[in-house]
């Protein structure tokens, strides 16, 4: 009994967490596809200031993978609670500060540069935020019901965005389209800070994973980490991080398309306001906030392997009906089209965690998975929006975009076939899958 509230308290502080962290995450993709474009890139016209908003919005993510491999080093050495803090206070002061922040109209070349500068600390933050969050869960449950624990900071992912598009559809429902404009966006980006004190009370409350404890011990007290936990996992473990890349390919980019750009062909393709694209993003991400824990509780059943490849095979063929229900401009069709996707995309996400989690060695987990996992999101998630505004922008249909969606979940699919099942695997073993299993 004991030890079942030990884990449930894991998970919460876990959860919230990384809700708080992914709010302040989304918060900036949704104010991209908004409002950005005209606020500090007004010079252009409509379209291609979204495509400059979405390129901002891009370098985020390529600071990802650093934010990674620093804090996945260190979490190596030091442990997966003290990063988590850090990535935590990083990102929500980045969050904060973009609330402050004047636009092109007040500093002109300054305040676009000032807002990419945040945006790389919020990438550099997260980018170290997931792999410390479920690792630390993982590493407290047990084997049997991995999936369905480790997936819970997974449903951090939608919490976050859950919260962030609550915020921004409670504004424009109540705020005209000048004011949000002017003043009314800064407020959720402000209210990170209260957000922040609140995640950083409950993640100082939790303990150090015992598994970590355990591995950098080795007679009496003697600490023994990894001297370079990077060279070690492309050392031993390269083709797990490969099959991490690959297993995130196709889910990263079908996120982005379906909550992101989701707001642009809407808004500029299809003519709709912007309250329609928020509140199916905002329906949508509490389907996908329930389900993607029952995913992780069904891997925990018939395999990682199998529920990853349902999720990628679903997704790819549902890209075409996607943007064919965009089209009929109907709200219930909307929101259906981007519900099913989000069920879809949680097949792929729930059982991430875990599979991610089992592919490496303890002493080098935070840095193998965090690597992996972020550094398919550069050319996944980061362009996603971005390639489909550009596809969009060039042939003026969607068809292409179904495609590109159709070839990026193609990959998931090889990276899955091609992975060894991980479910039941020990967390407490030095090395990684492949050296237990070769």
């Amino acid at each position: 009994m004991a030890q079942a509230r030990s884990i449930k308290r894991i998970v919460g502080a876990s959860m919230i967490g990384t809700t708080i962290e992914w709010y302040d995450f989304f918060l900036f993709g949704s104010a991209a596809a908004l409002v950005f474009n005209t606020l500090f890139f007004p010079e252009a016209d409509p379209l291609t200031g979204t495509l400059l908003a979405f390129g901002t919005y891009a370098i985020g993510f390529v600071a990802r993978p650093l934010g990674g491999l620093i804090f996945g080093h260190y979490g190596d050495k030091l442990g997966r609670k003290k990063l988590l803090v850090v990535s935590l206070l990083m990102m929500g002061g980045a969050t904060f500060a973009m609330g402050l922040l004047p636009t092109y109209a007040d500093i002109g070349i300054a305040a676009p540069l000032l807002l990419i500068a945040l945006r790389l600390v919020q990438g550099f933050a997260l980018g170290g935020e997931w792999g410390g969050a479920v690792l630390i869960v993982s590493e407290h449950g047990d084997a049997n019901r991995r999936g369905f624990w480790a997936s819970w900071p997974q449903a951090g992912a939608p919490g976050g965005n859950l919260l962030a598009t609550a915020v921004l559809a409670v504004l424009a429902a109540v705020q005209s389209d000048a004011a949000f404009e002017a003043w009314g966006w800064r407020i959720p980006f402000l209210l990170s800070g209260l957000l922040v004190g609140i995640g950083l009370w409950i993640r100082l409350s939790v303990s150090e994973s015992p598994v970590f404890l355990e591995a950098v011990t080795k007679a009496g007290d003697a600490p023994a980490p990894e001297k370079a936990p990077i060279v070690t996992v492309f050392k031993r473990s390269s083709r797990e991080v490969f099959i991490a890349m690959g297993a995130r390919f196709g889910e990263n980019v079908s996120y982005y398309i379906l909550t992101a750009f989701v707001l642009v062909y809407l808004t500029n393709h299809v003519d709709l306001p912007k309250s329609v694209g928020l509140n199916a993003v905002l329906i949508g991400s509490a389907v996908h906030f329930v389900t993607i824990p029952l995913w992780g509780l069904l891997s925990d059943v018939i395999g990682r392997r199998a529920v990853s490849l349902f999720g990628a095979i679903g997704m790819g063929l549902w890209g075409f009906a996607f943007f064919a229900m965009l089209d009929t401009a109907s709200t219930v069709g909307i929101v259906v089209a981007v519900t099913v996707g989000l069920v879809l995309h949680g097949a792929m996400y729930g059982p991430q965690a875990a599979f991610f989690s089992e592919l490496f060695g303890t002493k080098v987990r935070y840095s193998g998975a965090s690597i992996g996992y972020q550094l398919a999101s550069i050319v996944a998630g980061g362009l996603a929006p971005l390639i489909a505004t550009a596809l969009l922008d060039s042939t003026g249909a969607s068809l292409l975009i179904s495609v590109y969606l159709a070839v990026a979940c193609a990959f998931t699919v090889v990276a899955v076939v091609v992975s060894r099942e991980t479910r039941g695997t020990s967390l407490r073993d030095a090395e990684s899958t492949a050296a237990v299993t070769a």
